[in-house]
């Protein structure tokens, strides 16, 4: 199995890493979840400390579960129910209070991929999206419009991907707010957090070359349209 350890020091031969690795598992450390955001299709398996250097570890999680089912473990330094019940709701299978025991460690990761679905499965959104001319291929980050490729920033790929995946239904900004910017609170027009969902959207628009691409439901939300 290969695991994505995130926040976590991988040095000496008694790191949780090591001993991971001299169980048999093929073992990458990132110090970021910048770095985490970069490589996590490749893994098997993530170990992700909230407590990050750059960013917020609970919104990395969300990122990562917005697009996959790999199995996540976080990891919290507080020890509160409170962190644990946040990086549950983030996302993660599991979470663990640091410092914690090795052999707590491969009893929860043997727990988790128990339920984890066949590689297959667990990848299913990283898939390619195809809806009338547009494409949008997740694993690549590509997007084409009628063989157009089109330069997206990350967020405006996050956003064209999420509304493709939901393509059959109308998302409110609330939903948009939380899954893409890990941020659930109520959004009031001229907000702005509204002000941010609107201005990725019209720059998405332009970029798409059709503002049919992604239709305004008046009150409610966005879905993506044929344009």
């Amino acid at each position: 199995m290969h695991v994505l350890m995130v926040g976590t020091p991988a040095d000496g031969s008694g790191s949780p890493a090591a001993r991971l690795e001299r169980l048999g598992h093929d073992v990458t450390c990132v110090a970021t979840g910048g770095e985490a955001l970069g490589v996590y299709q490749e893994a098997d398996l993530v170990l992700l400390d909230l407590d990050l250097p750059d960013l917020d570890g609970l919104e990395v999680c969300r990122r990562i579960r917005a697009f996959t089912r790999i199995p996540v473990i976080a990891f919290t330094d507080s020890g509160t129910e409170l962190d644990r019940v946040l990086g549950l709701r983030a996302g993660a299978d599991d979470c663990l209070d640091k410092p914690y025991e090795f052999r707590e460690l491969v009893a929860r990761i043997e727990a988790v991929t128990r339920r984890m679905p066949p590689r297959e499965a667990a990848r299913e959104f990283l898939t390619v999206v195809t809806i009338g001319g547009l494409r949008v291929d997740a694993a690549s980050r590509e997007v084409l419009v009628r063989g157009r490729p089109v330069d997206l920033t990350r967020k405006e790929f996050d956003l064209l991907y999420y509304l493709a995946r939901n393509s059959e239904k109308v998302v409110s900004r609330q939903r948009l707010m939380k899954e893409i910017w890990g941020d659930p609170r109520s959004l009031e027009i001229g907000s702005r957090a509204s002000r941010t969902v609107d201005t990725h959207v019209s720059s998405l628009r332009g970029k798409l070359g059709d503002s049919a691409w992604i239709r305004t439901v008046r009150g409610v939300g966005f879905r993506l349209g044929h344009g």
